[in-house]
């Protein structure tokens, strides 16, 4: 089960630089220009997980496999990208294609690196960015509620979705974003979101690009763009792309040093991840053998069956029980035999949800 997340912002705000950094990828040119990314930059990320390692010293696989998570490396948007400009139309489909957005914003002064908007102004920068989501889900939505109107007409059925089409079309009118939508529980509101995808109902985190200064004590920008997260009850990672992109190649020791120095807890790469793994409700359960220690990612409140369905389909389909241990169990009793004599190991059916960090053996039939 894969995670999409997509970097956005203005033109030369970073993105392309946290990209490289962040995939540990040098595929995305960074340039000081804007619109040096057309194509969209994909790579995908082994989402680091020290469980697995510990996990590894008692089995002894073959290799480990972490879960995954996808970097989609959008080209810059400018003002007016909804209604084609800098190749905006493009860029936007890119954009419906991500389950989280990292909307990178430029937080410090440099005058030998360009800003398309010729100042620094986060929250202005941000604006202009959400504006133009909101005003592609204008776009999308005016279509859809033209096809409605004519459905409804011979269509008793296409009556409420019309409806809920036009209140949410009033709502977006005032340049509020889809997701302080009222009605977003309603059976219409799901599936019109689930056609069209809307751009400005997207989970956003941003990520406050800093120099080396301001990593440990936030300037005024960063307090600028946490006030206004704040507001919206998304989340901010402050990060330095310069510095990221130094981790590069560096090993996890030597990386861990460098971060020490700096008095940094965590990579932006780990932030990023824990941060949309919260955000999408997501958790991993684990899979440890002598071939290979394994972690997958399912959503929060999946029962065994469906988590099964992440290793093989027939596994859903033909489920009979889940073995069960607790990573912290299978950690303290040395591995499955261990947890077994002293009776740590589960037999757990169809109704079982299954827990992050859960080690598990599936039994099924097809």
């Amino acid at each position: 089960m894969g995670v999409s997340v997509g970097i956005v912002g203005l033109p030369n705000v970073g993105k392309s630089t946290t990209f490289n950094a962040l995939t540990k990828a040098q595929n995305a040119e960074s340039a000081n220009y804007p619109f040096c990314t057309i194509e969209p930059n994909k790579a995908v990320v082994p989402v680091p997980d020290s469980r697995l390692e510990e996990l590894a010293k008692i089995v002894s696989p073959n290799k480990i496999q972490h879960s995954t998570i996808d970097f989609v490396d959008i080209a810059g948007l400018v003002k007016g990208a909804s209604k084609g400009e800098g190749l905006g139309n493009k860029f936007l489909s890119n954009i419906r294609e991500v389950e989280v957005i990292l909307h990178m914003v430029r937080c410090f002064d440099d005058e030998n690196i360009t800003h398309v908007e010729n100042s620094i102004n986060p929250l202005r920068d941000i604006e202009i960015i959400e504006s133009e989501l909101i005003f592609a889900d204008i776009e999308q939505l005016e279509k859809k509620i033209e096809k409605l109107t004519r459905q409804a007409k011979a269509d008793k059925k296409a009556v409420k979705p019309l409806e809920i089409a036009k209140e949410l079309l009033q709502h977006l009118n005032e340049i509020k974003p889809v997701s302080t939508f009222a009605k977003k529980e309603d059976e219409n509101f799901i599936a019109l979101d689930k056609e069209l995808r809307f751009l400005s109902n997207k989970e956003i985190i941003y990520g406050a690009n800093v120099d080396e200064d301001s990593l440990l004590e936030d300037n005024e920008y960063v307090k600028a763009v946490k006030s206004h997260a704040k507001e919206t009850g998304a989340e901010v990672i402050k990060l330095c792309a310069k510095i990221e992109e130094e981790l590069v190649g560096l090993e996890e020791d030597e990386a861990k040093e460098f971060l020490n120095e700096l008095g940094i807890e965590e990579s932006g790469l780990d932030k990023i991840i824990r941060v949309s793994f919260e955000k999408l409700g997501l958790i991993s359960y684990f899979t440890a053998g002598v071939v290979e220690v394994r972690s997958w990612t399912i959503k929060k409140g999946w029962k065994a069956p469906k988590a099964a369905s992440v290793i093989h389909n027939d596994f859903e389909k033909g489920f009979i029980r889940a073995e069960v241990i607790s990573y912290e169990d299978f950690v303290a009793y040395g591995g499955e035999n261990g947890a077994k004599e002293a009776g740590k190991m589960r037999l757990e059916g169809k109704d079982y949800v299954v827990q992050d960090g859960d080690v598990m053996h599936f039994r099924f039939n097809v």
